[in-house]
């Protein structure tokens, strides 16, 4: 008889035999019997293991193991609507393959102190969910750019060109040549789309924002696309349908996952294309009149980001920014004052999921704005020779991945949606 997983034994009928391997996850023993639940990557289930069942050893172990002890179990399933999940397993044989020390992690701990035991607390069940439930977002997220003919591709995250402005950039020592750590990859994805057309990268992206914000990582993993022939329209529209094919399928594939972590799943059904579309000046009277002071050049904080979704079902898009909001990269539209961009914002006020644009083609545009920001112009003389060469209009978008997690997950922080988070003054472990 093989191994199977707990979800699989939670499935088979009274009676039948079945071996399972895991952890101990709780256990409380009294006189002869043991009741001890287990789990692995797929869920718990009780198991009874009585000193009758078993040898001495056997039953001497599984008084003795602690939580976290590995095991292996071989037993006979029982339904009974008072375990986890209807099932439990009569025991016939316990090997403890590796004793737990006592753990460290009990109910009531301090979030400093569980963030110093990440390492350990990776193991509990919503971090748990959280994880694979991030993994079966990324599956969908490439099954849709493999079917809308994007190609993936691996940009270098050690760089020059400090494209986000250097004041948040982590600067580094490369063998005497200033570098630094990406903020993103798209420079290096607009030198591919005129071979390749259409990519997309999975990078770690590098931001030194001293914010303590529930929204922000030093570290986060920066999903981004480019594409040519696209203007800042076309570039909402493959935005949405990106989004939608993944909150239409992640109920799908990952409903137990989405429950276990008290997401609607109805609310995610809702989403599909068109999201509605607001000016940045729009945003900016809309929020004036509910109150707040805001004007003209100002950028949003989390309130306003909630206020512009009070009320949403769908994502909704901030477009047409002012030039001195955004990167210089941005093309610039007709009226001379904003560039052709969007910010898509999530509803129930998780914030700024994406951020994309049209890129300008004017060379000296692009120039005048680096010099403002004090640039040093010919670290970027490669990017211009994209222009220089056969330029056509082409837009991108950079999703941060975590954001898009800590809303599909409903997770009250961002530290939540990444194995080891990297924030002010945390990188341990």
């Amino acid at each position: 008889m093989e191994y199977c997983k707990i979800s699989e034994a939670l499935r088979k009928k009274e009676g039948e035999e079945v071996k399972i391997r895991g952890w101990i996850y709780r256990k409380r023993s009294s006189g002869k019997i043991a009741f001890i639940v287990v789990r692995d990557s797929t869920g718990i289930i009780q198991t009874i293991v009585e000193k009758k069942n078993v040898s001495s050893e056997e039953f001497k172990n599984a008084r003795k193991a602690l939580i976290e002890s590995s095991v292996e179990i071989e037993g006979v399933i029982h339904e009974d609507e008072r375990a986890p999940g209807g099932r439990e397993i009569h025991v016939k044989k316990f090997n403890v393959v590796g004793f737990a020390e006592e753990f460290p992690i009990t109910e009531y701990q301090s979030v400093e102190f569980l963030l110093d035991n990440r390492h350990l607390w990776l193991r509990s069940r919503k971090l748990t969910e959280v994880m694979k439930l991030k993994a079966k977002v990324l599956r969908l997220i490439r099954q849709w750019f493999d079917e809308n003919d994007f190609y993936e591709v691996t940009p270098s995250v050690i760089t020059t060109n400090a494209a986000e402005g250097g004041a948040t950039a982590f600067e580094f020592d490369y063998f005497g040549q200033k570098a630094y750590l990406s903020q993103t990859a798209q420079m290096y994805l607009e030198a591919l789309i005129f071979s390749l057309e259409r990519v997309w990268s999975l990078t770690p992206s590098f931001r030194a924002e001293k914010s303590r914000t529930r929204k922000h990582l030093t570290e986060y993993w920066h999903l981004e696309a480019e594409e040519a022939w696209v203007d800042n329209e076309g570039n909402m529209k493959i935005q949405e349908e990106l989004i939608s094919h993944v909150c239409q399928n992640i109920v799908k594939i990952a409903r137990d996952e989405l429950e276990f972590l008290g997401r609607d799943i109805e609310s995610l059904k809702q989403i599909e294309p068109p999201f509605k579309r607001v000016k940045y000046k729009d945003a900016i009277k809309k929020l004036q009149e509910k109150g707040f002071e805001i004007k003209w050049g100002d950028d949003f904080g989390a309130p306003h980001e909630r206020a512009l979704v009070e009320g949403e079902e769908k994502p909704v898009f901030i477009t047409h920014f002012p030039v001195e909001a955004k990167a210089f990269y941005m093309k610039i539209s007709p009226d001379g004052k904003t560039v052709e961009c969007a910010d898509m914002l999530a509803p129930e006020g998780y914030g700024e999921l994406i951020g994309g644009s049209e890129r300008s083609e004017d060379i000296d545009s692009m120039i005048a704005r680096l010099r403002q920001q004090g640039a040093k112009v010919e670290n970027y003389e490669w990017y211009f020779d994209l222009r220089r060469y056969g330029s056509v209009p082409h837009s991108g978008f950079g999703l941060g991945l975590e954001r898009l997690i800590m809303w599909l997950a409903k997770l009250d922080h961002i530290r939540d949606a990444t194995p080891f988070p990297r924030m002010l003054r945390r990188a341990y472990p």
